[in-house]
């Protein structure tokens, strides 16, 4: 029998709500837990992933090479932090003291030479780094986040699978299957919340359209219509059940207060907005905290640390992309808007309170925090005025938390400038693996919408990360 959990187009169609719905990517239902008074009972899984989009350096913030000659370790000393023997960028004043909850991948590598954001964006999030863009289209590779909204969906709420900003400059920036789904389909694809002009740190931030007040009697009507009609089928009718199941399913999904009020921003304490920082980077994590509790299983948020009042530059997708002045982008090290020094510093508050928060709930449990850019910077200074750094592919660090993973650990090591892994290499499959591992996503034996056996990724997971 079709699996009628995940077939969210049928659910739609069955429940009488397609007019308004169909074709809204990440609104895929599943089968949370429930208490004796049918409230949600959060006991699954949740991911929030920090794609630092453009790459940021890795030997400008967690992977320091203090030793290394002026013209690779650039200008910035590293700090203690909580945890003995992990120094990160003395900017990472906050983040320091939340070192504990946390393991630093120091030996994150992309296989073969791959060095734009196109390619290296798409073998992140898809955990295939040998799998490549042929004649200039990519393979179907779902993103991770589908795979997580078909395995692991949401009742508790109408969304599986959500982005918060989506990346501009296609095809330089955005991996390419982001909004499609790949081979799973557009259910699968995550719904995309907010951009430049309206994001949460704005008075006049508008969550998306499927959040918008509904017609509660007309649904209402429609539903014991579609019951009056399902009543008149032969009893016991196993697919009725089916369809009758799934349709309350959805019904509930879809009237649930939760979805909506997670974008209600002004029921946190002003405090506690200011403690994740009145920028886009901070206010789209204190977001993403609040949509997970609200259910939605995967939430990436796009690391747009927002515009420097005096430099407008750049699109809201790749902060990281510190190239310096060849392509006019300011001094890498500055407080431009591709400068580390404006960057660093909101990454440090909008993290570090994100970290916090999960570990004082009791939410770090159950929620996989990563953070992570689609590649590392050259550890050599671009010898130009003003200075950056190119494009790296060889190695970069990531962050993981949370879901059982070690904290206060350091993963892999590079080389005495920064210039390739020497121990313990990590590439995109071994990360997706983890990932999958960490949220109880089975990796052997997935199937597509055409029934037909696929892998998820061919990496395996990396034990030694938890504990």
């Amino acid at each position: 029998m079709q699996d009628f959990r995940t077939s969210r187009r049928q659910a739609l169609l069955a429940g009488g709500l397609g007019a308004m719905s169909l074709g809204l990517p990440g609104a895929v239902m599943g089968a949370d837990a429930v208490d004796d008074s049918g409230n949600a009972v959060a006991s699954e899984k949740s991911c929030i992933f920090v794609l630092l989009c453009g790459g940021p350096s890795h030997v400008d913030t967690w992977d320091m090479k203090p030793d290394a000659p002026l013209d690779y370790r650039g200008p910035y000393d590293p700090i203690d932090t909580k945890v003995p023997g992990m120094r990160i960028n003395e900017m990472h004043e906050r983040l320091a003291k939340q070192t504990d909850h946390f393991t630093l991948i120091n030996s994150m590598s992309h296989q073969g030479a791959i060095s734009n954001h196109f390619d290296a964006m798409h073998n992140l999030l898809a955990g295939q780094s040998t799998e490549r863009v042929q004649q200039g289209r990519p393979n179907s590779q779902p993103y991770i986040g589908s795979f997580v909204a078909k395995y692991k969906p949401s009742t508790r709420n109408f969304i599986s699978n959500a982005w918060l900003i989506k990346c501009v400059g296609a095809p330089v920036f955005c991996a390419p299957n982001i909004g499609i789904g790949g081979y799973l389909g557009s259910a699968y694809a995550p719904l995309f919340v907010g951009s430049a002009t309206n994001h949460p740190a704005m008075e006049s931030f508008e969550p998306p359209r499927i959040f918008d007040p509904y017609d509660e009697d007309r649904l209402e009507y429609r539903k014991s219509l579609l019951g009056r009609l399902e009543s008149n089928r032969l009893d016991g009718d196993a697919q009725v059940k089916d369809w009758s199941d799934l349709r309350e399913k959805t019904y509930d999904g879809l009237t649930r207060m939760e979805g909506r009020k997670a974008f209600e921003m002004h029921r946190e304490p002003d405090e506690v907005r200011r403690k994740y920082g009145m920028h886009p980077l901070g206010q789209n994590l204190l977001l993403a905290r609040r949509m997970v509790e609200s259910g939605v299983r995967f939430v990436t948020v796009n690391g747009w640390a927002g515009q420097a009042d005096y430099d407008k530059k750049g699109p809201p997708s790749s902060s990281w992309d510190m190239h310096g002045g060849n392509m006019g982008m300011g001094n890498a090290f500055g407080k431009g808007s591709y400068g580390m020094g404006f960057c660093l510093p909101r990454l440090d508050q909008a993290l570090s309170a994100l970290l916090s928060d999960l570990h004082e709930s009791g939410r770090l449990e159950n929620t996989l925090v990563v953070v992570t850019g689609e590649f590392g910077r050259t550890p050599y200074v671009l010898k130009q005025d003003p200075p950056g750094r190119q494009h790296w592919p060889k190695c970069f660090s990531s962050i993981i938390a949370g879901c059982g993973i070690k904290g206060g650990n350091v993963y892999g090591k590079t080389n005495r400038k920064g210039e390739y892994p020497t121990h313990n290499p990590v590439r995109p499959e071994e990360l997706a693996a983890t990932i999958y591992h960490a949220l109880d996503v089975p990796v052997n034996d997935p199937q597509d919408a055409s029934g037909l056996s696929r892998v998820l990724t061919t990496g395996k997971p990396i034990l030694e990360l938890f504990g």
